[in-house]
């Protein structure tokens, strides 16, 4: 039986967040679900790796609509913005530092006028994971990376074939010689499992002849190149089809497949949306206002209508990620608060909300030691996330980067500009309310609110005097809302 919608003054109103009719179909504010600050942030967190306070008010007024279009297109400066970003970086890669790359990237996060690119830019680092442990040419680095922001918000199955001729890709998956006599079966496999269908929808049999079509596939020169003579002509049977494929027709054959667009959409609904999206079953509805919703892995009837879009846009990644944004789902307590921040989404949202400046090398060395160092993945597989980013070593480091960057010394030395930060600057002298400071940070940066008592102790905490500066004072009541488990939510 679906739930059905009814309101109840006590309870709250009552949402029909596991059928999917309702789920995907666009947020509408009223008054138990209003458009405000809250929601706002909620959207610039997932798209955008947070919003400034400035951002957030310009939203509340534009309304959800107009915000998640600003979102999607990105800022008029951006290209000039990009433009200087690969001068700079292009520059520094003829020198051969390894870290100038990773800074690099952390810096136009940081700064893009287009943030949504680049959260998809590292959500499809991760789906193609390629390390420079291995693939030790900065610059082929540097080119795969401008491939999946040029590819990120585009079509699918372009940013999969140009992923398979990517040279990075190639020397990753030891694919730099590919002879019809001795087809790469490994390549193969990580096509169809980790790229495109994942487990349990192909057989050995398949990934054999799946390598077939990419014989003659190879790297010259650091360039790929299609060696003709090593390429197999003969008839493949792949996934109950046969035709002389060659690797351009084995993607084309590969997005026929149902399981693609599910498998695809799933890792974009876990990236945006839920580590574990509620479904099924017993738990019928939802209370707006509850704190927690049930959590299971979500059923296929669930995504397809979100994989259906896709296929039938030709897996137009734009216009599914705006379906997800845009969502009743997304605006729901299945949705709001209950995803981990990966280290990237802590330390950057934290610096974009805060309208700060950091050191972008030791940033770098500090990600690295949380579990998460840009062009470093741990394996093909790319970085599990969910609650394999927390424990008690990277719950304790998260904390203890939060009092670095706050701290008034020390490599970070007054960089995050808490005393001039433009979140608070229309407070003024009522931001030594300690009331009205905390407020203002807990709404910019937590998606969940804390417990009435524990945001009463940090009134009290902040209020406290003890002969510091604003900069100092500050500092400590961040600090203080970093310990908070909520702080780890997005």
């Amino acid at each position: 039986m679906k739930p059905s919608v009814k309101n109840n003054k006590a309870a709250g109103e009552y949402l029909p967040i596991h059928d999917p009719a309702w789920a995907w179909q666009p947020y509408v504010p009223d008054a138990a679900r209003p458009w405000n600050t809250a929601r706002a942030a909620h959207l610039y967190r997932r798209a955008g790796f947070g919003g400034t306070w400035s951002e957030l008010q310009l939203a509340v007024v534009a309304g959800p609509e107009a915000t998640l279009h600003r979102l999607l297109t990105g800022a008029p400066e951006q290209e000039s913005f990009y433009s200087e970003a690969r001068s700079t970086i292009t520059s520094l890669l003829g020198f051969g530092n390894a870290k100038d790359l990773p800074a690099w990237w952390l810096y136009v996060m940081l700064q893009s006028p287009h943030p949504l690119q680049e959260r998809l830019t590292l959500f499809w680092h991760g789906h193609f994971a390629t390390s420079a442990a291995k693939v030790t040419d900065q610059n082929l680095m540097f080119a795969q990376n401008e491939l999946l922001r040029k590819h990120a918000l585009g079509k699918f199955g372009d940013l999969l074939r140009a992923m398979m001729r990517d040279t990075a890709m190639l020397l990753w998956l030891d694919s730099a010689v590919n002879r019809k006599t001795r087809p790469n079966e490994n390549f193969a496999r990580e096509v169809m499992e980790l790229f495109s269908l994942g487990t349990g929808n192909y057989t050995e049999r398949d990934i054999k002849e799946a390598a077939r079509c990419f014989t003659g596939w190879e790297v010259h020169n650091n360039r790929f190149w299609f060696n003709a003579p090593q390429h197999d002509e003969g008839t493949k049977q792949v996934l109950g089809e046969c035709g002389n494929f060659d690797g351009d027709e084995l993607v084309a054959l590969l997005l026929r497949q149902p399981a693609a667009a599910r498998f695809v959409v799933r890792k974009l609904f876990r990236y945006f949306i839920a580590d574990e999206p509620p479904v099924d079953a017993s738990a019928s509805a939802e209370v707006v206002g509850t704190p927690n919703a049930t959590s299971l892995r979500p059923s296929d009837d669930f995504i397809e209508p979100l994989a259906k879009k896709l296929r039938e846009s030709d897996y137009d990644i734009a216009g599914v990620v705006r379906t997800m944004l845009a969502s009743n789902y997304f605006y729901s307590r299945g949705a709001m608060g209950v995803r981990i921040k990966g280290p990237v989404e802590f330390a950057v949202g934290l610096i974009r909300s805060l309208d700060g400046h950091t050191d972008h090398y030791a940033l770098a060395e500090d990600l690295a030691a949380l579990g998460q160092q840009v062009f470093y993945p741990p394996n093909v597989k790319g970085w599990n996330g969910g609650r394999e980013w927390i424990n008690a070593y990277t719950l304790l480091s998260r904390t203890n980067l939060v009092g670095k960057l706050a701290s008034g010394n020390g490599r970070y030395e007054r960089k995050l500009g808490l005393d001039q930060c433009p979140a608070l600057a229309d407070l003024g002298d009522k931001s030594r309310d300690g009331e009205l400071l905390v407020r203002r940070l807990l709404d910019l940066l937590l998606a969940v609110e804390p417990p009435a008592d524990v945001v009463d102790d940090l009134t009290k905490l902040d209020a406290r005097r003890n002969g510091e500066d604003e900069f100092a004072r500050r500092g400590r009541t961040l600090y203080a809302i970093a310990t908070l488990p909520e702080f780890q939510l997005l």
